[in-house]
């Protein structure tokens, strides 16, 4: 077969997976028809979830990577058809906290940027978006105290966790670096890139900003000043690249949790986050964990954070393997329940990939 007649034959592919698109996109609709009858949900992840696992089990030459890929975008346009499905984020657009957003739920949703991550979950409890997405942890820097404190204060759930590479970049105008006075950026990045900082622009001011995102934006009004964010904010503001992958850590991860007024299904392969207070005694908190680890609880994460109500009481978060629905984890929860002075359960959710 030549190249004009393979050429012709991938054509002929294009044209069936439109049609087969098209079909897809029927169904679709119709289900959602039939789910609005019925008054249930219309965005499913446990099934998006499930759909993307049954066709990477039978992936063949073309690269899974690629098949999460498209397969995300397919069903994000076809919930589209269903439902206008809004997701709040950290914003302004290219945000690390947006493009966690934009791999779990694709481009089809109507994205709805929040100025602060107390903004973000206001915008979920107040109806004006569906989900919500917010940094929780980083590999490097570690919690996000800002989601810790509204997850024990607000009704929210969490449903889904999206761990993401961040790769930092210091962008600006061209030109000299000694000439930087200002470097702008969210806490959290000017943390992950304390060390070149220090080494490379020794004598520049760190200049706080609200994400990376608006970051770019002040440097891009500023001609002496440089921000550490995304390529892609810097491409939205107008900047350049001008080092790449600055952050401390070569390996460098960010967890992300999508927020919503419940949590998830059982999917078999769960983490649940809790947090709970013990009593003001001695060997409180080592009685409570004990209680964990007596259930055969695996635990991933226990820290600390000072109690709003009271001080130098402390509220503990902590994560485990299991959904709290399952027999052994709700009598563990029980069984803390009676000790603790209180406990909330913040979500069980798939574990991320």
């Amino acid at each position: 077969m030549s190249i004009d007649e393979k050429r012709t034959r991938i054509d002929a592919i294009d044209d069936e997976i439109l049609g087969l698109l098209d079909e897809r996109a029927r169904l679709a609709r119709a289900i959602g028809d039939e789910k609005s009858q019925q008054g249930a949900g219309m965005h499913d992840p446990e099934r998006e979830r499930a759909v993307i696992a049954r066709l990477l089990a039978r992936a063949g030459d073309f690269p899974e990577h690629g098949i999460r890929a498209v397969f995300r975008e397919v069903m994000s346009a076809c919930l589209a058809l269903e439902q206008t499905l809004d997701i709040a984020y950290l914003g302004p657009p290219g945000t690390f906290s947006h493009m966690a957003a934009e791999s779990a739920f694709g481009l089809s949703p109507r994205y709805v940027e929040a100025t602060t991550i107390r903004a973000v979950f206001d915008a979920v409890l107040r109806g004006h978006a569906s989900y919500g997405v917010v940094p929780i942890e980083n590999s490097s820097e570690g919690s996000v105290s800002a989601t810790l404190d509204e997850l024990d204060r607000n009704d929210l759930m969490i449903r889904g966790e999206i761990l993401m590479d961040i790769a930092h970049c210091l962008v600006g105008r061209p030109g000299d670096r000694g000439s930087i006075e200002r470097v702008y950026s969210h806490p959290q990045a000017l943390a992950q890139c304390r060390s070149w900082l220090a080494e490379n622009l020794p004598r520049a001011q760190l200049v706080v900003a609200p994400s990376t995102s608006a970051a770019a934006r002040e440097a891009a009004e500023d001609d002496r000043s440089a921000a550490v964010a995304s390529r892609l904010a810097a491409d939205l503001a107008g900047l350049s690249v001008l080092f790449e992958g600055i952050q401390d850590r070569a390996e460098n991860v960010t967890r992300f949790v999508v927020l919503g007024t419940e949590d998830a299904a059982p999917s078999g392969r769960d983490k649940t986050s809790i947090s709970f207070s013990v009593r003001h005694e001695r060997g409180a908190l080592r009685r409570a964990l004990e209680l964990l680890e007596d259930a055969g609880l695996n635990l991933t994460h226990i820290e600390s954070r000072p109690a709003v109500d009271h001080i130098w009481r402390y509220v503990f978060f902590t994560d485990f393997e299991g959904h709290r629905s399952d027999p052994t984890v709700a009598r563990a929860l029980e069984s803390l329940a009676g000790h603790a002075g209180r406990v909330r359960v913040l979500g069980s959710y798939p574990r991320a990939d």
